[in-house]
């Protein structure tokens, strides 16, 4: 019989658990070297999880458990700062540093003074409180004397300790730094904002701040901020000097940048600016400069501060990739949703190393902001040397007479009058069903590679199947021959039967992917296959209530509304009816239906050859139904292939060599429902 633990024996097993995680949580978000699978770490938290809800005596806000958030909504409370967070002077060149750093040494009248490097993250300032290695306050910079009190948010950020680890820090103290968005889950978020028709963040330092700020702790964990820190403040500090006061914030688990350097000289420091300027694009988050500190604390007394800033620090911001251009006109983009998109259309401008012909504005209070004129001469840099966008005007250049660009009130493709999203700088044009660039738009992502996959048909083809009158909605793919698509300019009977084999393949498109094809707002990927995971069918997703709706993980009142408008309409519904007579899959594999979620948790599985009771996309989502993981190429981690007809032999080698086991159809299903 198996032993029940009593409350002593839970609580200390629950405090084991917990110290156990948040060193994996450090190894894996801080130092970047796991030392456990995943699958491995699951477990822990899963049996941490079951012993705080058997024991809620030892409930503790600060539990690894409690990482992902709430989605409790509230505002923030404000909280003065006990050091005020002043901004850092800022210089351009490497003469302006070294003017600094020689003036820095004749306020010390001749000391030996070492000074510390260190990169300047672009991304929105914190303040963290820490009493007894707990944090207990989370603090947004605000206007430097308070700011926005963010601690649910903040200890959602994985790489942020919340139970300080080893020893030596003091009873209190306060650790400054930076929250970031690293490059990928920024691309990640844009991506996913782009696919619902939302507006995009300009830059990784917009989207940090702006999640941070988010009244859902939930929706912040799931984006994937990080942190880093740079200066320690308080009494009893361990240490006499900066550097080696943040060597202990390291070991006590705060994440501190490797590009933390002690420089003894102007040319070290000369010689750190020009390794940075070209080393810090290999980064993964967004930096725009670094910072130069006096290593001293007592040094740092002495030199003191001015009313914004300490003259003790100094930051170098490096020098924005930028060129200078006309503009030919502003152009207003229609997306698949409505919402309008103004983009400057530029005399063709090389800048790191690409040729730059447009650049978004994003919307109407940045375009107006940016006050442009018919025939401007615009500066245009890339965020992150990757995207263009347009940072300013040449006033000197302007045209006399020439008038202000003016945001559009109609739509431009259809002449709808436009509606202003309540709460954004947005616009959309409310004319849903009979915008010809909204229309094109849902068939264009229907079509595409992670919703429906429907070979052969791309943007142009979209916009050429809806001009000729073939293809009206995203049913009417489903009556296309390849008689009536020779028809059209470019059609010949190979590209034709390979459209028309397309559309017959995406029925067998699984329900998830369906989902997330139809483009009702705001419902991505991920939602997608959460709704489809949760309600199993779209019969039951069109018949539930908005509490019901709201009661699924990431849906809120704004995407269950978006849900009850888009199955509310007459014109959605027969196009509903219509996609379910010619075949799309409104529903869960049958063996979904029942999945218990566990039975391949942990496993990695490759797919390879044909199948007969299933396609490999109702495999692919069955594998994740039931906690697996699908991969595209066999390694020492593939826990099994899933073998049908044809198997590839390069695969089935490599297998076997590995040692692999590889199993078929009816011993997968076994293995997912033994009944």
């Amino acid at each position: 019989m198996e032993h029940k633990l009593t409350a002593a024996e839970a609580g200390l097993e629950i405090q084991r658990l917990r110290q156990e995680i948040n060193l994996h949580n450090h190894k894996y978000y801080v130092e970047n070297s796991p030392e456990i699978e995943d699958r491995d770490y699951d477990m822990l938290m899963k049996r941490l999880e079951a012993l705080e809800s058997e024991f809620p005596e030892f409930e503790d806000p600060l539990s690894p458990s409690r990482r992902v958030g709430s989605d409790l909504t509230k505002g923030f409370m404000q909280a003065a700062h006990i050091y005020p967070m002043l901004s850092l002077g800022n210089t351009y060149s490497t003469e302006e540093v070294d003017a600094w750093t020689e003036r820095t040494e004749n306020a010390l009248s001749g000391q030996n003074s070492t000074l510390v490097g260190e990169m300047k993250f672009d991304g929105t300032g914190i303040s963290l409180i820490y009493e007894h290695g707990r944090l207990v306050r989370a603090v947004t910079r605000g206007d430097g004397e308070k700011g926005d009190v963010v601690t649910e948010n903040v200890k959602t950020i994985k790489s942020i300790p919340l139970q300080l680890m080893g020893s030596g820090w003091p009873e209190m103290f306060e650790i400054r730094g930076e929250i970031v968005l690293p490059w990928e889950a920024f691309d990640h978020l844009n991506r996913e904002r782009e696919f619902n028709e939302e507006p995009l963040f300009a830059n990784p330092r917009n989207a940090a701040a702006g999640t941070l700020k988010t009244q859902n702790p939930a929706e912040v964990a799931r984006r994937g901020l990080d942190a880093y820190f740079y200066y320690l403040l308080g009494e009893n500090l361990p240490c006499q000097t900066h550097y080696d006061n943040m060597l202990a914030a390291r070991s006590w688990g705060f994440k501190v940048s490797d590009a933390m350097t002690r420089l003894h000289s102007i040319e070290e420091v000369d010689a750190y600016i020009k390794h940075w300027d070209t080393a810090r694009k290999k980064l993964p988050v967004a930096t725009d400069g670094l910072v130069f500190k006096v290593d001293s604390l007592r040094q740092q007394l002495n030199l003191g501060f001015t009313a914004k800033s300490p003259r003790w620090a100094i930051a170098y911001k490096f020098a924005a990739q930028r060129a200078l251009t006309r503009l030919r006109f502003v152009s207003f983009d229609v997306g698949r949703l409505g919402y309008i998109t103004p983009v400057a259309n530029l005399e063709p401008v090389l800048l790191s190393g690409t040729i730059v012909k447009r650049a978004s504005l994003h919307n109407q209070d940045i375009m107006e902001a940016l006050d442009i004129h018919e025939q401007d001469m615009l500066y245009v840099e890339k965020g992150g040397e990757i995207i263009p966008k347009i940072t300013g005007v040449e006033l000197s250049e302007r045209m006399a007479g020439s008038e202000r660009v003016r945001f559009v009130s109609h739509c431009p493709a259809c002449g709808t009058a436009l509606v202003r999203v309540e709460g954004e700088a947005a616009w959309v044009c409310p004319n849903r069903y009979g915008c010809p660039p909204q229309i094109v738009g849902r068939v264009e992502h229907y079509v595409g590679r992670r919703m429906m996959n429907i070979d052969g048909v791309g943007e142009e083809t979209s916009a050429q199947l809806f001009s000729s009158g073939m293809v009206k909605d995203i049913a009417d793919l489903y009556d296309l021959t390849v008689e009536r698509l020779m028809t059209l300019e470019g059609f010949a009977r190979k590209s034709a039967e390979r459209v028309v084999e397309g559309v017959e393949a995406s029925k067998s498109v699984p329900f998830d992917r369906v989902l997330f094809a139809l483009s009702i707002p705001f419902v991505g990927e991920t939602t997608a296959k959460r709704i489809a995971k949760k309600v199993r069918s779209l019969d039951r997703l069109m018949s539930m209530s908005r509490e019901e709706l709201e009661g699924i993980e990431d849906v809120g009142p704004k995407i269950a509304e978006s849900i009850k408008e888009y199955f509310a309409s007459e014109i959605n519904r027969n196009i509903i009816e219509r996609l379910r007579a010619s075949g799309v899959q409104f529903d869960l594999p049958e063996e979904a239906q029942t999945a218990g979620g566990t039975a391949l948790e942990g496993k990695t599985i490759v797919i390879s050859g044909v199948f007969s009771k299933y396609s490999r996309d109702e495999y692919k989502a069955m594998i994740e139904a039931y906690g697996g993981k699908n991969s595209g190429s066999i390694s020492k981690k593939t826990s099994y292939v899933l073998a049908g007809e044809n198997m590839g032999p390069a695969k089935y080698e490599k297998a076997r060599k590995l040692g692999v086991p590889i199993i078929n159809e009816d011993e997968f299903l076994a293995m997912i429902n033994p009944g």
